[in-house]
């Protein structure tokens, strides 16, 4: 059948929809990500940059209308995503904040609770304590690696629980079938952060969750070239909700950065795959570091709740690791100022190897009390791996670390020095 003999009701502006039943691999489902299929369709999902589409008339059934409510690049991102976790498309935003937003916007109101992990992202912890919290919604944050924890904060208005696992900057890891269990015991909603593992390593849906979030500006993009958030769920009416809410606050992700991310998703399980398995041999030779007091990583003995990602993990345990200087705040800042082929920046998920000081950057805007509560110490220091040579990576590390050993040591030596002659 040629493409012009094709119905309409399987077209969208000249690209087919691959159906999630195809029984697939992951490696193939992203790297046909927005794949055209039919005869004479572009190999590659078109940008479709333009803010409006016409109509036959009144009576028009077109998809797309205009593009704060949807538009076709945006909407085979949507559908790729989806196929990722075996349910239909998701709903896109143009950060991954902005999705959580549209989340909270479309399932809280006054009055409600919500239970939230007291580790992640700072962003999260900002819009909850000082946007939503003004707005009438409630928040309890708990240490969410305990489900004791958390079933212990669940009140009668407790609308949502939210969790990131693993957790943003130290990999803590929460029990998602027993969280799952109590929010639904509760008759609340259950959604998840997945965006440090991706569907690639960790699929919250199949272990009870109604919602997986996700800042696809961090690995599904992978190259730190577009912004982007999604919604993924089951329940198409809470979809419908937050799409709803989207059209209505105009957070909708833009056609180019949904084609780049498109792209980005089509490498996505090698990268991770790679990038993964640096990190762990980057995270077992810190924790053998002089200077470093302790290693954030499921693997490393001793890490809290670490048999949980033998269970929830896919075969890896992502890109991301931290670890805690001996010398605090002041070795932190002179590894930042030493490292020569990472690059230091507030950011995760992308090729290039990525070093952040998470109490003043990414987490800077959080009170030091919830900081020291939830383990983001002055000394912390975030690694995000990226695909550059493991050893190259571990050079670079193991040169700063000494020089901001010495430095550190210069500047205590200095200061007695000082000190004796006062």
């Amino acid at each position: 059948m040629s493409l012009e003999d094709t119905p309409d009701a399987e077209r969208s502006f000249g690209m087919s929809s691959p159906t999630q039943s195809e029984n697939v691999s992951f490696s193939t489902l992203c790297s046909r990500s927005g794949q055209g299929q039919l005869d004479g369709e572009p190999l590659i999902t078109p940008i479709v940059q333009s803010t409006t589409f016409c109509r036959d008339g009144l009576n028009s059934q077109a998809e797309h209308c205009y593009s704060r409510e949807s538009n076709p690049t945006v909407s085979a991102l949507e559908t790729a995503l989806g196929n990722l976790e075996q349910v239909g498309p998701g709903v896109c935003y143009g950060t991954g904040l902005a999705a959580e937003t549209g989340l909270f916007l479309a399932v809280l109101k006054s009055g409600d609770h919500v239970v939230c992990s007291s580790a992640l992202y700072g962003g999260t912890t900002r819009l909850l304590e000082q946007v939503l919290s003004g707005l009438g919604v409630q928040v309890s944050f708990v240490d969410s690696s305990s489900p004791e924890a958390v079933r212990a904060a669940i009140r009668p208005t407790t609308q949502l629980v939210f969790v990131e696992t693993p957790a943003n900057p130290t990999l803590d890891l929460a029990d998602l079938a027993a969280i799952a269990a109590i929010a639904k015991e509760a008759h609340a909603l259950f959604a998840v952060d997945n965006t440090f593992l991706t569907p690639a390593l960790q699929r919250p849906l199949d272990f009870g969750a109604d919602v997986s979030v996700y800042s696809t500006t961090k690995f599904i993009e992978g190259h730190s070239a577009a912004l982007g958030g999604a919604l993924v769920a089951r329940d198409e009416s809470l979809l419908e909700r937050c799409r709803f809410v989207r059209k209505c606050t105009g957070s909708i992700q833009s056609p180019f950065n949904a084609w780049i991310t498109l792209q980005g998703l089509k490498t996505l399980p090698l990268r991770l795959r790679e990038q993964s398995r640096s990190a762990e041999v980057i995270a077992h030779r810190l924790h053998a570091h002089p200077d470093v007091e302790l290693v954030h990583y499921p693997t490393i003995a001793g890490f809290r709740n670490g048999s949980l990602a033998t269970t929830q993990h896919l075969g890896a345990h992502g890109a991301v690791l931290s670890f805690e200087l001996k010398g605090g705040y002041d070795q932190a800042r002179e590894l930042l100022s030493h490292v020569q082929l990472c690059r230091v920046v507030e950011h995760v998920g992308s090729v290039e190897t990525l070093l952040t000081h998470s109490a003043s950057m990414t987490h800077g805007g959080v009170s030091p009390e919830q900081r020291a509560k939830v383990g983001v110490t002055e000394g912390l220091v975030r690694l995000s791996v990226g695909l550059e040579s493991t050893e190259e990576i571990l050079a670079d590390l193991e040169r700063a670390l000494a020089l901001s050993a010495a430095a550190v040591t210069a500047d205590e030596t200095q200061q007695v020095a000082v000190g004796c002659q006062a």
